[in-house]
Protein backbone atom coordinates (compact mmCIF):
# COMPACT_ATOMS: atom_id res chain seq x y z
CA UNK A 1 0.00 0.00 0.00
CA UNK A 2 2.84 2.64 0.74
CA UNK A 3 3.10 2.44 -3.51
CA UNK A 4 0.06 4.69 -3.28
CA UNK A 5 0.32 7.94 -1.67
CA UNK A 6 -2.22 9.80 0.65
CA UNK A 7 -4.25 8.02 3.30
CA UNK A 8 -7.58 7.89 1.85
CA UNK A 9 -6.05 6.88 -1.85
CA UNK A 10 -4.34 4.12 0.16
CA UNK A 11 -8.10 3.23 1.90
CA UNK A 12 -9.78 2.83 -1.42
CA UNK A 13 -7.12 1.05 -2.99
CA UNK A 14 -7.24 -1.63 -0.30
CA UNK A 15 -11.10 -1.64 -0.21
CA UNK A 16 -10.74 -1.87 -3.74
CA UNK A 17 -8.33 -5.34 -3.83
CA UNK A 18 -9.86 -7.42 -0.98
CA UNK A 19 -13.35 -5.94 -1.10
CA UNK A 20 -15.60 -3.95 0.33
CA UNK A 21 -17.40 -3.83 3.68
CA UNK A 22 -21.31 -4.46 4.17
CA UNK A 23 -23.12 -1.74 2.53
CA UNK A 24 -20.42 -0.29 0.77
CA UNK A 25 -19.58 -3.80 -1.38
CA UNK A 26 -22.63 -2.39 -3.84
CA UNK A 27 -22.10 1.73 -3.24
CA UNK A 28 -21.15 3.92 -5.69
CA UNK A 29 -17.85 5.23 -6.22
CA UNK A 30 -18.78 8.43 -4.42
CA UNK A 31 -20.49 6.97 -1.62
CA UNK A 32 -17.24 4.57 -1.28
CA UNK A 33 -14.54 7.55 -1.14
CA UNK A 34 -16.75 9.40 1.56
CA UNK A 35 -16.43 6.64 3.44
CA UNK A 36 -12.42 6.62 2.88
CA UNK A 37 -12.42 10.50 3.37
CA UNK A 38 -14.73 10.35 7.34
CA UNK A 39 -12.46 7.30 8.43
CA UNK A 40 -9.35 9.12 7.43
CA UNK A 41 -10.41 12.20 8.84
CA UNK A 42 -11.60 10.77 12.52
CA UNK A 43 -7.81 9.00 11.88
CA UNK A 44 -5.88 12.44 11.82
CA UNK A 45 -7.80 13.49 14.71
CA UNK A 46 -6.57 10.58 16.61
CA UNK A 47 -3.14 11.21 15.69
CA UNK A 48 -2.69 14.86 16.22
CA UNK A 49 -3.94 13.83 19.89
CA UNK A 50 -0.83 12.07 19.84
CA UNK A 51 1.13 14.25 18.31
CA UNK A 52 -0.11 17.00 20.74
CA UNK A 53 0.47 14.47 23.86
CA UNK A 54 3.99 14.49 22.75
CA UNK A 55 3.72 10.96 22.25
CA UNK A 56 5.32 10.62 18.55
CA UNK A 57 9.19 10.91 18.83
CA UNK A 58 10.99 12.91 16.20
CA UNK A 59 13.53 10.23 14.09
CA UNK A 60 16.95 10.69 14.72
CA UNK A 61 18.75 13.91 14.22
CA UNK A 62 15.88 15.82 12.33
CA UNK A 63 15.50 18.58 14.91
CA UNK A 64 19.33 19.20 14.61
CA UNK A 65 19.52 18.91 10.81
CA UNK A 66 16.49 21.97 10.85
CA UNK A 67 18.79 23.36 13.24
CA UNK A 68 21.47 23.29 11.28
CA UNK A 69 19.51 24.61 8.07
CA UNK A 70 18.34 27.45 10.03
CA UNK A 71 21.59 28.34 11.43
CA UNK A 72 22.86 28.59 7.86
CA UNK A 73 20.18 29.75 6.06
CA UNK A 74 19.09 26.64 4.18
CA UNK A 75 15.45 26.95 3.21
CA UNK A 76 13.27 24.43 4.80
CA UNK A 77 9.96 23.00 3.28
CA UNK A 78 7.78 19.73 4.38
CA UNK A 79 6.13 17.71 1.26
CA UNK A 80 4.01 15.15 2.13
CA UNK A 81 0.52 13.34 1.01
CA UNK A 82 -0.42 13.33 4.80
CA UNK A 83 -2.67 15.58 6.16
CA UNK A 84 -2.18 19.37 6.03
CA UNK A 85 -3.72 19.60 9.43
CA UNK A 86 -1.49 16.62 10.71
CA UNK A 87 1.85 17.69 8.94
CA UNK A 88 1.37 21.34 10.19
CA UNK A 89 1.03 19.76 14.12
CA UNK A 90 3.91 18.27 13.77
CA UNK A 91 6.05 21.01 12.53
CA UNK A 92 4.38 23.10 15.33
CA UNK A 93 5.20 20.56 18.22
CA UNK A 94 8.87 21.54 16.96
CA UNK A 95 8.44 25.08 18.65
CA UNK A 96 7.81 28.61 16.81
CA UNK A 97 11.49 29.03 16.63
CA UNK A 98 11.63 25.97 14.19
CA UNK A 99 8.15 26.17 12.56
CA UNK A 100 8.38 30.00 11.75
CA UNK A 101 11.31 28.59 9.29
CA UNK A 102 9.51 25.55 7.49
CA UNK A 103 6.86 26.19 4.96
CA UNK A 104 4.45 22.97 4.61
CA UNK A 105 2.56 21.69 1.49
CA UNK A 106 0.59 18.61 1.93
CA UNK A 107 -2.56 16.56 1.98
CA UNK A 108 -4.27 18.04 -1.27
CA UNK A 109 -2.63 20.70 -2.18
CA UNK A 110 -1.69 19.32 -5.40
CA UNK A 111 -4.09 16.95 -7.47
CA UNK A 112 -1.37 14.29 -8.07
CA UNK A 113 0.31 13.08 -5.18
CA UNK A 114 3.48 11.11 -5.05
CA UNK A 115 5.26 9.10 -6.69
CA UNK A 116 4.42 11.84 -9.02
CA UNK A 117 6.62 15.03 -8.57
CA UNK A 118 3.34 17.83 -8.40
CA UNK A 119 4.28 18.64 -4.49
CA UNK A 120 7.47 19.20 -4.98
CA UNK A 121 7.80 21.36 -8.00
CA UNK A 122 4.87 23.30 -6.27
CA UNK A 123 7.10 23.80 -3.56
CA UNK A 124 10.12 25.04 -5.34
CA UNK A 125 7.89 27.26 -7.49
CA UNK A 126 6.38 28.55 -3.72
CA UNK A 127 9.60 28.95 -2.05
CA UNK A 128 11.38 30.84 -5.27
CA UNK A 129 13.96 28.09 -5.80
CA UNK A 130 15.83 26.20 -8.42
CA UNK A 131 15.00 22.61 -8.06
CA UNK A 132 18.44 21.21 -9.52
CA UNK A 133 19.79 23.04 -6.26
CA UNK A 134 17.27 21.22 -3.59
CA UNK A 135 17.81 18.41 -1.92
CA UNK A 136 15.34 15.70 -0.66
CA UNK A 137 15.27 13.78 2.35
CA UNK A 138 12.43 10.75 1.66
CA UNK A 139 11.99 7.41 3.24
CA UNK A 140 10.06 5.72 0.61
CA UNK A 141 10.19 4.73 -3.09
CA UNK A 142 7.45 6.79 -4.13
CA UNK A 143 8.66 9.78 -2.57
CA UNK A 144 12.08 9.17 -4.27
CA UNK A 145 10.76 8.59 -7.71
CA UNK A 146 8.50 12.22 -7.12
CA UNK A 147 11.74 13.81 -6.03
CA UNK A 148 13.77 12.56 -9.18
CA UNK A 149 10.46 13.60 -11.29
CA UNK A 150 10.57 17.45 -10.30
CA UNK A 151 14.89 17.18 -10.93
CA UNK A 152 15.79 17.13 -7.57
CA UNK A 153 18.75 15.09 -5.56
CA UNK A 154 17.18 12.54 -3.25
CA UNK A 155 18.77 11.31 0.13
CA UNK A 156 16.97 8.56 1.30
CA UNK A 157 16.36 7.78 5.42
CA UNK A 158 15.05 4.48 5.29
CA UNK A 159 12.20 3.30 7.66
CA UNK A 160 11.14 0.52 9.40
CA UNK A 161 8.31 0.35 6.55
CA UNK A 162 10.67 0.63 3.74
CA UNK A 163 13.73 -1.04 4.19
CA UNK A 164 12.85 -3.69 1.40
CA UNK A 165 12.18 -0.86 -1.21
CA UNK A 166 13.91 0.40 -4.26
CA UNK A 167 16.11 3.18 -3.60
CA UNK A 168 18.64 2.16 -6.42
CA UNK A 169 17.83 5.67 -7.93
CA UNK A 170 18.57 7.81 -4.90
CA UNK A 171 22.02 9.85 -4.49
CA UNK A 172 22.38 8.39 -1.27
CA UNK A 173 20.72 5.71 1.25
CA UNK A 174 21.34 5.84 4.81
CA UNK A 175 19.72 4.03 7.66
CA UNK A 176 18.64 7.43 9.61
CA UNK A 177 19.77 10.91 9.67
CA UNK A 178 22.27 10.33 12.12
CA UNK A 179 24.21 9.76 8.70
CA UNK A 180 23.45 13.22 7.74
CA UNK A 181 24.35 16.60 7.77
CA UNK A 182 24.69 19.68 5.80
CA UNK A 183 28.10 18.63 4.49
CA UNK A 184 26.05 15.44 2.79
CA UNK A 185 23.28 17.38 1.74
CA UNK A 186 25.25 19.89 0.21
CA UNK A 187 27.20 17.39 -1.50
CA UNK A 188 24.08 15.95 -3.08
CA UNK A 189 23.24 19.10 -4.05
CA UNK A 190 26.16 20.46 -6.02
CA UNK A 191 26.28 16.63 -8.12
CA UNK A 192 22.99 17.42 -8.78
CA UNK A 193 23.47 20.63 -10.33
CA UNK A 194 26.22 19.97 -12.18
CA UNK A 195 24.04 16.60 -13.85
CA UNK A 196 21.92 19.28 -14.81
CA UNK A 197 23.97 21.66 -15.92
CA UNK A 198 26.69 19.91 -17.67
CA UNK A 199 24.90 16.31 -17.76
CA UNK A 200 27.61 14.75 -15.65
CA UNK A 201 27.71 13.46 -11.77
Amino acid sequence: LLETGGGKERMKRHWDEVGWPGEYANADEDTRWGLCKELHARKTELFMDRVLAGEVPYRPRVLATIDDCITHGVPIGVCSTSNEKAVQAIVDKMGEARSKHIRVFAGDIVPKKKPAPDVYVLAASEMGLDPAACVVVEDTNIGLRAAKAAKMACVITKSIYTQGEDFSTADAVWNDLSFVDLDVLQEASEANRARSVFGVA
